[in-house]
């Protein structure tokens, strides 16, 4: 079949359209809408952060839960929602250099939203951000309040646990609302897969830095530190990883010792053969 051909065929396989969709009932099907989750992860104080904002609506009114909201029906994507919840929450562009934003993945059991007794299934698609240090967040128009947390202090393993088995979390962190523990597990070992194979560590970082503070970055990602003299030798052989900012250098302290070189991020975007993760000792797993 020509194109001519096939484009008048796919014109006459949609004659009668425009009258089908005036007769078009939505209210057949069951409500449905789709929501995105922001899992938005950075380094303060050598620990890996992630951005909770505490609920001001019901539901879970008075609970910390991942940033988000309803994507805006007819009028956004959900790449679109997801940059501008991000704008929002953080103050960031999506364009802005360093930060890394991708689609984790959807969430879409239908008891994961409480709406659901009212006869609403809320699905959610939930993006992860890895971007360098910011600074303190900011509430949105339906939170009370912003915190960065420690992923290690968030006993995420037993909220994950409690919230699938269908029991409640007990222990000594703030409750996440929703499947948000889920969400943000996923988000935390999407992370920590990623610094296996690819370049994001450097996103951590504001430029320019050091090796040392690159290095802490894979420590509080992963939870143990590579070994040094690998972890020196494999991140300077990948070509284009790290960019030396000549001449530049940080005096190393009171240690007495030579002053560090600095880096910036190259182009490069993989790790050929990856850096395996060592046994993470610490908490947060």
């Amino acid at each position: 079949m020509t194109s001519a051909s096939a484009v008048t065929a796919a014109a006459g396989g949609r004659r009668g359209e425009a009258a089908w969709l005036r007769a078009y009932d939505p209210g057949e099907y069951p409500p449905f809408t789709v929501a995105v989750d922001l899992a938005v992860l950075t380094i303060r104080d050598g620990r890996l952060c992630v951005l909770l904002v505490k609920r001001g609506e019901h539901p879970y009114r008075g609970w910390w839960a991942l940033p988000g909201g309803h994507v805006r029906h007819g009028q956004e994507s959900v790449d679109e929602a997801a940059a501008r919840e991000l704008c929002e929450e953080t103050g960031i562009e999506t364009a802005s250099a360093g930060l890394h934003l991708e689609q984790l993945r959807t969430y879409a059991s239908p008891h994961r939203d409480p709406r659901i007794a009212a006869g609403l299934h809320v699905t959610s698609v939930a993006y992860v951000v890895l971007t360098a240090d910011l600074p303190g967040p900011k509430a949105g128009t339906d939170a009370v309040m912003a915190q960065w947390w420690p992923i290690a202090d968030l006993d995420l393993a037993a909220q994950r646990s409690g919230w699938e088995c269908g029991s409640s979390y007990a222990g000594q962190a703030p409750s996440l609302a929703f499947d948000h523990s889920v969400i943000l597990g996923d988000a935390v070992q999407r992370a920590r897969a990623k610094l296996e194979y690819t370049t994001l560590a450097a996103t951590f970082l504001a430029e320019p830095f050091t090796l040392t503070e690159l290095l802490q970055v894979y420590e509080a990602v992963w939870g143990s530190a590579p070994d040094l003299a690998n972890f020196r030798r494999k991140v300077l052989s990948v070509p284009d990883f790290l960019v030396p900012v000549n001449g530049d250098r940080r005096p190393s302290g009171d240690t007495g010792g030579r002053p560090s070189a600095l880096y910036r991020r190259g182009m490069a975007q993989q790790l050929v053969p990856p850096m395996t993760q060592p046994r993470r000792s610490g908490p947060g797993r």
